[in-house]
């Protein structure tokens, strides 16, 4: 009976994520961009390892997608469970609020395995980056994979809320 709970609560959750979907895609303004991010390390004693793109043009705004693993844990390489966190961040200067949906899914240069999740945030001269946020890929051993690879291809879906 539990199981049946669940999975009813699984379903559920991805009608309502079909159906915010739907109601993004009615949005005046959606851009998407593939991109790749490229792996770095900070300048810290101890390096810590971040992945970023370049930057994109979207909504006449120039953005980057910085992400990092197991949210900069002092020691990922001693964890067997790896996740990837990843933000979206204005890098031109805005005068008024931009609400910004956005999500990362699998690209026509990537065979990355990932769900669908959307996140939202609202850009203003004050909070130009947004938080982190899970990148959802089904199991560790696939974000050892994309991790072992020269870069990260994706596609970014960003939808533009007209205030």
């Amino acid at each position: 009976m539990a199981a049946l709970e669940a999975h009813d609560a699984r379903i559920k959750e991805e009608k309502k994520m079909f159906n915010t979907l739907i109601d993004l895609l009615s949005y005046e303004k959606i851009i998407f961009n593939d991109l790749q991010m490229k792996p770095y390390r900070t300048d810290e004693y101890v390096h810590k390892l971040f992945y970023e793109t370049a930057r994109f043009t979207a909504f006449n705004q120039q953005w980057v997608v910085k992400a990092r693993i197991n949210n900069s844990q002092r020691d990922p390489h001693q964890s067997n469970e790896r996740t990837i966190t990843y933000q979206l961040i204005l890098k031109t200067k805005t005068t008024t609020p931009m609400s910004i949906h956005f999500f990362a899914l699998k690209g026509p240069f990537s065979d990355m395995k990932v769900s669908t999740q959307i996140y939202k945030h609202e850009f203003t001269e004050q909070s130009s980056e947004s938080d982190y946020y899970i990148l959802p890929l089904p199991d560790s051993s696939e974000c050892n994979r994309l991790l072992s690879n020269k870069g990260i291809n994706f596609r970014l879906l960003m939808f533009l809320l007209n205030k």
